[in-house]
């Protein structure tokens, strides 16, 4: 093994080019391996969920169902739907584009429905 010394500052340049070119400085110390350590990366953040169909829950209900299917909540933007499934009549649920990022977030969202037959629905997601 050679005798090889340099100073602090080559040592500062040489790590900082390694930095800059996205190199590995490995550091032997005594009784250490000389083989190099593989760096690990611990700021990743894993992929968005893919997003899924969303059922909201209604109050009061009497047959209605308020469903966001999952390519909805992937479009984004506002959204109206009917409610009315079982129900004798229908109800609309009107949701901003917000609303539709705070659910398919997994974000709680309440929102009232439009009145039909003198009542309105309280719809419930997450």
């Amino acid at each position: 093994m050679s005798d090889h010394r340099i100073d602090r500052r080559a040592f500062n340049v040489a790590w900082a080019y390694a930095l800059l070119g996205g190199a590995a400085i490995t550091i032997a110390g005594c009784g250490g391996s000389d083989s190099p350590t593989t760096p690990t990366n611990n700021n990743t953040t894993p992929p968005p969920a893919a997003a899924t169909d969303k059922e909201g829950t209604v109050s009061n209900n009497h047959g209605h169902r308020a469903l966001i299917t999952a390519a909805q909540l992937t479009a984004g933007g506002a959204l109206e739907i009917n409610i009315e499934s079982t129900g004798t009549h229908g109800h609309m649920l009107t949701l901003d584009p917000s609303d539709i990022l705070n659910i398919r977030n997994g974000q709680r969202v309440s929102k009232t429905t439009s009145s039909t037959n003198s009542h309105t629905h309280t719809v419930t997601f997450n």
